[in-house]
């Protein structure tokens, strides 16, 4: 489809070839419930939650009044210092309550990348004012992905996004995805004097949606435990119900030392983030005695009012309408959906199971010869009226955590299709 409207248009989008969109957007006018809609009529079912944050689709008329109000009440005001707001306030409070770790202090930015790099720099800032400050070296792990600010780029273990940039942050390194032993080695590696942080995706979801064996999240907690480093769980896309709790990692029996989420936390309807810092790594900041270390850092649309009311509206539609637990209640219902994609000649895996998103990855073989075939495989879905995400080596879907059993049909249905044109 081309839009007569978006050709040559001067919208640069990010991770695009806009030599290929340019002139062949596709551009959604507007959205309900599990659905969007283009610019020319034709409705789709949005299998990823627009980029996993939609948990609870669109249209949501509690938002839109919450933010209506707060706009008329304060629409922005910024929170450095001294100052503070309601919303951002209570939001902070009811995040804090939900949190592994009572006490758990809450701060706020614009989204996932703002909080990612604020992790990385209370995790340094941290062992700085505890008399370690040789304790910079942070780790992340292959596939791994947390954004694009500075840090963000460096931690996450796509090499994709990190070519073509020149420099960047120092005192990282990366681990595979999958071995709690090679973790610990890196570990010695550097010297345990040195490793400030851990960061890990409980299922990594942009580098393939490629959950963890058993036994891992577990491990590398007790191993980050061991060694004094900060474990910090990366759940911008897991939380709020995409793995069937609030933060995702509290599927398993550990306590991160700091928690990143963003996305869900108001269903994608207004920028936010949200870091979780557990209270041993935020007591150094918060001694009120004379001298005590300020982080001086933060975005200047930290706890912004409107966000947070939207926040807080989101957090009421999670609690009364039950969804949080429908990420766990839905992933065998959505992993039977795509069973019948596994015997697919060309389908070299599907990875579902572990909450409401999966994965279907092409066999190597056919992606060496059309390197292409995620990109035209996103299109031909598309075609046959379902949005989902392309990846490297395949797609991946992440509904609306209000999906039923006509969505997860319609997937069953349309993919196969989809992949039959793709030959």
């Amino acid at each position: 489809m081309v839009s007569s409207a978006s050709a040559r248009n001067p919208l640069w989008h990010p991770f695009a070839d806009m030599g290929a969109v340019d002139g062949d957007r596709l551009v959604i006018a507007r959205g309900e419930g599990s659905y969007v809609w283009d610019d020319e009529g034709k409705r789709y079912f949005d299998a990823t939650a627009s980029l996993w944050y939609a948990n609870f689709g669109h249209g949501r008329e509690e938002i839109a009044q919450a933010v209506a109000d707060q706009l008329r009440t304060l629409d922005s005001y910024n929170l450095f210092g001294y100052n503070a707001n309601e919303p951002a306030l209570k939001l902070a409070e009811r995040v804090s309550a939900l949190a592994p770790e009572p006490g758990s202090k809450v701060f706020f930015g614009s989204g996932g990348g703002d909080v990612v790099d604020t992790a990385v720099k209370i995790a340094r800032s941290y062992f700085a004012h505890t008399g370690r400050p040789e304790k910079v070296h942070v780790i992340g792990r292959v596939q791994g992905y947390h954004g694009t600010h500075g840090f963000g780029t460096a931690v996450g273990g796509i090499a994709a996004n990190t070519a073509g940039f020149g420099p960047l942050p120092g005192d990282i390194s990366h681990v595979p995805y999958d071995s709690a032993e090679a973790l610990e080695a890196e570990i010695l590696r550097v010297g345990p004097e040195r490793v400030a942080a851990f960061f890990c995706e409980p299922v990594i979801g942009a580098g393939g949606v490629l959950p963890p064996p058993d036994g891992y999240i577990e491990t590398v907690a007790d191993i980050c435990r061991k060694h004094d480093v900060l474990f910090v769980a990366d759940c911008v896309i897991a939380a709020f119900g995409r793995l069937g709790t609030w933060f995702g990692i509290d599927r398993w029996a550990v306590k991160p030392d700091m928690i990143t989420t963003a996305k869900g936390i108001t269903g994608g309807t207004i920028p936010l983030g949200a870091l979780i810092v557990a209270p041993k790594v935020a007591e150094p900041f918060f001694t009120g005695e004379p001298g005590a270390p300020v982080l001086r850092h933060g975005a200047t649309y930290a706890g912004h009012p409107v966000a947070c009311a939207a926040g807080n509206a989101t957090l009421d539609i999670y609690e009364r309408d039950g969804l949080i637990p429908r990420g766990r209640e839905l992933e065998k219902p959505l992993a039977d959906a795509l069973s019948g994609l596994v015997s697919h000649p060309l389908v070299a895996e599907v990875r579902a199971g572990l909450g409401f998103l999966a994965a279907v990855e092409l066999k190597a073989e056919f992606l060496a010869s059309d390197a292409g075939a995620p990109n035209r495989l996103q299109r031909m879905a598309r075609e046959e009226g379902i949005l989902v995400r392309n990846l490297a080596k395949g797609i991946a879907v992440s509904p609306p955590l209000i999906a039923g059993e006509a969505e997860l049909d319609l997937l069953a249905s349309a993919l196969p299709r989809a992949l039959e044109r793709l030959v």
